[in-house]
C-alpha cells in the first residue's frame, strides 16, 4: 500500500466512530440507532451466550412472553453452544457482536474482516442461524468495519437507550433510571446478559432491573420484541423467529 493510500486510510478509518455519540446518532442516524416502529421497543442483549447468566434471562423472558435479540460473541458461542441453541429454541433473534470483544477502531482492515467473518461463522455453527444484524464492541465503528460488514451482508445497528449495566457502580435502580431516561417509542434498548467483558456479577443488576423495564414499556403501550419485528428502515430479512409477542 502506498504512503498516500496509507494516509487516506488513516484519515478515514476513525470517522464513523462519531456515531458512538448518542445524541448525535439518535438525531441524524436513525436507522443506525435502531429507531423503528413507534409502537414497539426493540430489546437487545450483548456479550453472551454465557452458561452462568443467559439461561436466567431466558427464563424471565419466557415468563413475561417477551422475545429479544441477542448479539452473540463468536468466542462465547463456541464455548457455550448449548446456551446458544437454547436462545434459538426459545424463539429469540440471533445477531453478531464479533468474535472477540475488541475495539475495531484499533484494528486494520484485514484483522477487522477476519474478526467479523470468524464471528459470523462461529455464531451460525452454534445456533444454526446466520446472523444478519451486527453491533460493534463498545458501539465504535470504523471505515474498515463498515466495509467488512457490507461484504458479509451484516446490517449494523447500535441503540437509543442503554443501562450502563456493565459498570461496577451499577444497581438495578440505576439501570432502570438510565434506560428510561432516554427510551422513547420506537427505540432500541441495549443491555448485557453476560459479564464476560463487564464488572463481575453485573448481569445480576440487569436481570433484577428487567421486569421493571418491561413494566415501563407496557405502561406506555409499547410492544417489546426483537429487532426483526421493529420495522427499522432497510432491516434484514427476519430469520429464526416467529411473530411478535407483546410485553
Amino acid at each position: 500500500m502506498s504512503l498516500a493510500r496509507n494516509a487516506v486510510v488513516s484519515l478515514v478509518q476513525p470517522l464513523p466512530a462519531a456515531a458512538a455519540i448518542g445524541p448525535l446518532r439518535r438525531r441524524f442516524l436513525r436507522r443506525l440507532s435502531g429507531i423503528g416502529d413507534p409502537g414497539h421497543v426493540a430489546l437487545t442483549f450483548d456479550d453472551g451466550p454465557d452458561r452462568r447468566s443467559t439461561p436466567q434471562f431466558l427464563r424471565l423472558l419466557r415468563a413475561r412472553g417477551v422475545r429479544a435479540t441477542f448479539f452473540l460473541l463468536g468466542g462465547m458461542a463456541r464455548g457455550n453452544a448449548e446456551v446458544a441453541e437454547a436462545i434459538v429454541a426459545e424463539g429469540h433473534e440471533i445477531a453478531l457482536h464479533g468474535y472477540q470483544h475488541r475495539c475495531l477502531l484499533l484494528r486494520g482492515p484485514v484483522a477487522t474482516y477476519e474478526d467479523l467473518a470468524r464471528g459470523k461463522d462461529a455464531v451460525a455453527r452454534a445456533t444454526g442461524v446466520v446472523p444478519r444484524w451486527w453491533r460493534p464492541p463498545y458501539g465504535v465503528l470504523s471505515a474498515a468495519a463498515l466495509a467488512a460488514a457490507s461484504r458479509l451482508e451484516l446490517t449494523p445497528v447500535l441503540w437509543t437507550a442503554w443501562g450502563r449495566d456493565w459498570s461496577a457502580k451499577a444497581s438495578p435502580a440505576s439501570v432502570h433510571r438510565i434506560v428510561t431516561k432516554d427510551l422513547r417509542s420506537g427505540g432500541t434498548v441495549l443491555l448485557h446478559d453476560s459479564d464476560c467483558t463487564s464488572a463481575p456479577g453485573s448481569w445480576r443488576n440487569t436481570l433484577a432491573a428487567l421486569p421493571g423495564l418491561l413494566d415501563h414499556c407496557a405502561s406506555n403501550g409499547w410492544r417489546v420484541g426483537p429487532l426483526g419485528e421493529h420495522a427499522v428502515p432497510g432491516a434484514p430479512a427476519l430469520a429464526g423467529i416467529g411473530s411478535g409477542v407483546a410485553a
